[in-house]
């Protein structure tokens, strides 16, 4: 179950028996991080840091990308590119099998970024790492809501076709 945006997950769901990851409130400490203050808004370096993050997805060193979507998300979690940089965290926590992280990841994109062009295919992704970790009931909520909220996304045509296969 690949998005078309080219993702990939190698995870086998099978870490069954934990417990129902449900998105939480947003933490709203942006003032500082682990590793000092968030910068200040800077559109240029902000698409330059995200772009190297996202090519180490594309190079597929996973931990690599991890560690710089995690850096870029401390230093401008307010970035236009913040939304994505959640996403594709949760795409790398999904190829590393970790699905309690990448279910953490996705329920971030809703919560923290809502209205983001991300939100339907990580409500989807969430709603996968659900069933994946045999919560069929929650998948079976969260696949119908990203078919309420977002009948016309493609992450729609999944949610439909997932959720009839449950």
């Amino acid at each position: 179950s690949t998005l078309s945006s080219g993702s990939s997950a190698g995870a086998d769901g099978s870490a069954v028996g934990l417990s129902p990851i449900t998105p939480t409130a947003p933490a709203q400490d942006n003032s500082s991080s682990a590793s000092g203050q968030a910068a200040a808004p800077d559109p240029e370096r902000e698409k330059l840091m995200y772009d190297a993050a996202f090519e180490q997805v594309r190079l597929r060193d996973f931990e690599k990308a991890e560690m710089a979507f995690n850096a870029f998300l401390r230093r401008y979690p307010q970035s236009e590119y913040a939304g994505n940089a959640q996403y594709w965290l949760g795409e790398v926590h999904l190829v590393q099998a970790d699905l309690t992280a990448a279910g953490q990841a996705f329920a971030k994109v809703i919560s923290q970024y809502p209205g983001h062009r991300k939100e339907a295919d990580a409500l989807y992704k969430l709603a996968d790492v659900e069933r994946r970790l045999g919560n069929n009931d929650k998948a079976a909520q969260l696949y119908q809501e990203v078919l309420s909220k977002h009948p016309n996304a493609s992450a729609a045509q999944l949610a439909r076709r997932d959720l009839n296969a449950l």
